[in-house]
């Protein structure tokens, strides 16, 4: 990606209005944990979520790498070996498994989920192989996710814990560092605002 349309989209980003969240939770939002949630896995994330169906969600966060690679992983996997980025902790359900985020117009195959206009998260393995073998540039792996129950993430929400943006790739693939501070602020001052 050209690095300036890069930073052009950061800075769409940054400035961008935080969108008001759907009433019914329908559509993929941007979770932003609030400096009050603290929490040894949710504290300082930033979270992609998308419902299930009509009460239930699922979600990654997008900001905590791990130590690990997936050529560690799977070392007997040529391609696996060649991804540089570190594995994202995903959240705490299913961690043994593998997810890919990735930026593309068109689904990437089986039982992936449509985030947003271009980004697509793959759950089955074969469709995550097929991923890491042929654009992992345009991908984000994570080990596990995030489930929400019925009503669940409502409830959060209504306590008050997380801020909700609009999901964009450019927020959604950028690199962690830093990712939380700057969306934390940039909300609790548009917050202040109101």
């Amino acid at each position: 990606m050209n690095p300036l349309l890069l930073r052009l989209g950061l800075l769409l980003a940054l400035v961008w209005p935080v969108a008001a969240l759907p009433a019914d939770l329908s559509e993929s939002v941007i979770l932003v944990a609030k400096r009050e949630l603290q929490d040894r896995i949710y504290g300082a994330s930033v979270l992609l979520v998308r419902p299930l169906d009509s009460e239930r969600h699922i979600g990654l966060i997008l900001n905590k790498p791990t130590q690990t690679q997936l050529g560690t992983l799977f070392p007997d996997h040529a391609p696996s070996r060649k991804v540089v980025d570190p594995v994202f902790l995903g959240g705490p359900i299913g961690s043994e498994v593998i997810f890919a985020l990735v930026q593309r117009k068109d689904s990437p195959g089986n039982r992936s989920l449509r985030i947003g206009p271009d980004l697509y998260l793959a759950t089955d393995s074969r469709v995550v192989d097929q991923i890491i073998e042929s654009q992992p540039s345009q991908a984000r792996f994570f080990a596990g996710v995030v489930l929400w129950n019925q009503g669940e993430l409502a409830e959060e929400l209504r306590r008050g814990l997380w801020f909700v943006q609009e999901p964009r790739s450019e927020i959604v693939l950028r690199k962690p560092a830093g990712l939380w501070e700057e969306l934390v602020n940039r909300l609790e001052k548009a917050a202040k605002a109101i």
